[in-house]
C-alpha cells in the first residue's frame, strides 16, 4: 500500500507529492530551497538554498517517521557545477560526517531559477 505525504511548510506544486512511502522506503520528490510555505526562494544563492531544501527534506522526512540519517541515496541537482564546493560546505553542515550515497548533477535547468534539487530515497522498517 502506497502513502502519499504532504507537509504544509514546505511549497509545491498541486501536481505531485512531497513524498510517497512504498512499504520500508520513503520516496522524497525534488525539493527546492523555498521559503516555508511559499513558492519563492531563499535569498542569498546557494548555501542558502542547499541548507533550506535540506530543511524542507528533513520535515518531510519527520512526516513520514523518518530522519536524514535514514536516507540512503541523495541525488543533487545544480544549475550550476561551480557550486559544488560552496554547496557540499553546507550540505555536511546539515547531513553532517555520516552521509548517504549521493549523485550530484550539473548544469540542469531548474524550475523557479532555484540554484539546487534535492531528491533521495530512505530506508524506514515499518513498524
Amino acid at each position: 500500500m502506497l502513502k502519499r505525504i504532504n507537509v504544509d511548510a514546505s511549497p509545491r506544486l498541486p501536481f505531485f507529492s512531497h513524498a510517497v512511502v512504498a512499504g520500508d522506503f520513503i520516496y522524497v520528490s525534488g525539493t527546492l530551497g523555498m521559503k516555508p510555505g511559499r513558492l519563492e526562494l531563499v535569498e542569498g544563492g546557494i548555501r542558502p538554498e542547499t541548507v533550506q531544501a535540506l530543511k524542507h527534506v528533513e520535515g518531510i522526512l519527520a512526516a513520514c517517521g523518518a530522519a536524514l540519517s535514514d536516507v540512503v541515496r541523495m541525488e543533487i541537482y545544480l544549475a550550476n557545477l561551480e557550486d559544488f564546493a560552496e554547496m557540499n560546505a553546507a550540505y555536511a553542515q546539515i547531513v553532517g560526517d555520516a552521509p548517504p550515497a549521493r549523485i550530484t548533477l550539473g548544469k540542469v535547468g531548474l524550475n523557479f531559477g532555484a540554484a539546487i534539487e534535492v531528491v533521495c530515497t530512505a530506508y524506514k522498517p515499518a513498524g
